[in-house]
C-alpha cells in the first residue's frame, strides 16, 4: 500500500456500491491533493464512478459563525472543479447538532469503498472499507515511522526524503464521468445564500466571521500570490515584526485545505528561482516545523496534555508549581483581552478579530498566559480554548504543537526563573526592543474600531 494510505477498518469493499466516495474531511481542493487522486485511482480500478461528499457539522462544541462561513465560502469553486472532472459533489449542511442523520447514511449506503483524508477528526465507524490519505504533508507521515523530539532530529531524515515527494501531484483522470446532480442529498451553496444558511444553524452566533479572511480557494490562491510578489523578498528580514506584514498568512487555507503546503512549497521553489531570493527560511517553518508537529501529532498519545512534555519540562512545571502568580487573570478575563499589558490585549484582539495571530506575538501570548494562570494546566486549558473558540488555524497539528512549545515542548531548557523554571520566559521589555509595539498596538485598534485593515 502507498506510504500516504492508512487502512482504517477491517471491512470489506461492498460488491453493490454504485460509486467509490471520497469523503473530504480535510483537503477541500481538486489541485495537488493526493487524496482526491488516490480516490479517482481506485474509481478507475474499480471501473466505478466518483463521488466527493463533505459535511460540515454543527455538533462540534465550538461551531460558529466564522468557522461555517469560512468553510461555506470555499463550497461553490470547489464543487465546481470537481464537477468539470466528472465527480459528482454531495455538500451536506445539517442544521442542528445531530452525529448521525438519514442524508448522511444515504450516501454511504452506495459506496463501493470510501477514502477520505488523514487527519485529526476522530475515525467514523463504517460498514465498508475506509481508506485515509495523508495529503497535508510533503514527506507523509508514515514515511517517518517515529516521534521526533525536535526540528534538528527530524530535518536531516525530511530533507532525505523530499527530493522523492517534493513533486506535482498528476492531473486526476477518470475513466467513468458522472453527472449525476445527487439533488435530493445535497446543499446547495452559493455567495449570495451564506449568511442565511449560516444563520439557519444552530451554532454560536456571537463569533462573528473574520474581520479579514475569507475562505476558499480564490481567496487562498489571492494571498499565495501576494507572499511570492511582495512578501518572499522581505520574510527572511522582517517575519517576526507584525508591523511589516511579511509572513505568508496561509495557516487559515492550509488548515482548511483550501490550498496544499506541496503546491505552496513548489510555487516558493520556483518564485525564488526565478527571480534569484533566497526561500530557505521560509521553506523550513513549511516543510520542517510544519511536518515535526504533524508527527508530533501523528505518533502522541494526546494532543492535549502537558504528560506529552519532555521530562525537563515537566519536572519544572512541578518544582514552581507553587510560586506566587501576581496576577491572576480568569479564563473570562483573557478572552476579553483585559488585562494590565495593552500589548498582550492586542495580540488577543486580533485573534477575535482576524481569527489569527502573528506567529511571533501568538508565542508571547502564550508565555503571558502561563505567567498569569494559577497553574500550567490551567494555561493549557485556556490556551485551547481561545483558539478553538476564534482561530481560522486553531484545531490543528500547528495549533497544539506551538501552544505546547510554550511549555517546552521541542524545546530546551533556559536559565531559571519564577514560575516558568527553566521553561523559556518572553518580557514586554524583550518585545518592545526587537519589534514595533507601538505600530502593532495601533493597528489592531484601528482594526477594532473600523473593522478594516490599516494596511493592505
Amino acid at each position: 500500500m502507498d506510504e500516504r494510505v492508512r487502512l482504517l477498518n477491517d471491512q470489506p469493499t461492498r460488491p453493490t456500491g454504485r460509486y467509490v466516495l471520497y469523503w473530504c474531511r480535510w483537503n477541500r481542493r481538486v489541485e495537488s491533493n493526493h487524496a482526491l487522486r488516490y480516490a479517482a485511482e481506485t474509481a478507475n480500478r474499480l471501473d466505478l464512478p466518483l463521488v466527493a461528499y463533505e459535511r460540515l457539522s454543527c455538533a462540534y462544541p465550538t461551531a460558529s459563525d466564522r468557522f461555517h462561513t469560512f468553510v461555506l465560502e470555499g463550497v461553490p469553486h470547489f464543487e465546481s472543479q470537481l464537477r468539470k472532472l466528472g465527480i459528482p459533489y454531495i455538500f451536506q449542511l445539517p442544521r442542528r447538532k445531530t452525529t448521525r442523520d438519514p442524508l448522511r447514511d444515504a450516501v454511504l449506503r452506495d459506496a463501493a469503498i470510501v477514502i477520505t483524508d488523514d487527519c485529526l477528526r476522530a475515525t467514523p465507524s463504517l460498514d465498508v472499507r475506509l481508506e485515509a490519505v495523508d495529503a497535508s504533508c510533503i514527506v507523509p507521515m508514515n514515511a517517518i515511522p517515529q516521534r521526533s523530539y525536535a526540528a534538528y532530529s527530524i530535518r536531516p531524515k525530511i530533507h532525505r526524503l523530499l527530493p522523492k515527494y517534493l513533486t506535482p501531484v498528476p492531473a486526476i483522470q477518470l475513466r467513468r464521468r458522472s453527472r449525476e446532480t445527487f439533488a435530493d442529498l445535497h446543499t446547495h451553496v452559493t455567495a449570495k445564500n451564506i449568511a442565511s444558511l449560516v444563520a439557519e444553524c444552530d451554532i454560536d452566533h456571537g463569533i462573528p466571521p473574520s474581520t479579514t479572511f475569507r475562505g476558499g480557494r480564490a481567496a487562498a490562491q489571492a494571498c499565495l500570490d501576494r507572499f511570492l510578489a511582495d512578501r518572499l523578498r522581505r520574510y527572511a528580514r522582517d517575519k517576526n515584526e507584525p508591523s511589516l506584514h511579511a509572513t505568508s498568512d496561509l495557516s487559515p487555507y492550509l488548515h482548511y485545505g483550501h490550498i496544499g503546503a506541496l503546491e505552496v512549497a513548489l510555487a516558493v521553489r520556483d518564485h525564488a528561482a526565478a527571480h534569484k531570493l533566497i526561500s530557505a527560511e521560509f521553506l523550513e517553518e513549511l516543510i520542517v516545523r510544519r511536518e515535526l508537529a504533524h508527527n508530533f501529532a501523528h505518533y502522541s498519545p494526546k494532543l492535549d496534555s502537558l504528560s506529552v512534555l519532555p521530562g525537563w519540562a515537566l519536572k519544572t512545571i512541578e518544582a514552581h508549581r507553587l510560586d506566587t502568580r501576581d496576577p491572576r487573570n480568569t479564563p473570562a478575563q483573557f478572552d476579553a483581552a483585559e488585562t494590565y499589558d495593552d500589548l498582550w490585549n492586542a495580540t488577543q484582539k486580533e485573534l477575535r478579530l482576524r481569527g489569527k495571530i502573528h506567529g511571533y506575538y501568538r508565542m508571547y501570548w502564550g508565555k503571558k498566559i502561563i505567567e498569569w494562570s494559577a497553574s500550567a494546566e490551567d494555561a493549557l486549558s485556556t490556551m485551547l480554548w481561545l483558539h478553538d473558540k476564534y482561530a481560522l488555524d486553531g484545531d490543528d497539528p500547528n495549533t497544539y504543537t506551538n501552544i505546547l512549545w510554550c511549555f517546552g515542548l521541542h524545546d530546551r531548557p533556559w536559565p531559571e526563573r519564577p514560575i516558568y523554571g527553566t521553561i523559556r520566559s518572553m518580557g514586554r521589555a524583550g518585545m518592545e526592543r526587537k519589534t514595533d509595539v507601538d505600530s502593532y498596538i495601533r493597528e489592531i485598534q484601528y482594526l477594532e474600531r473600523t473593522g478594516k485593515e490599516l494596511t493592505p
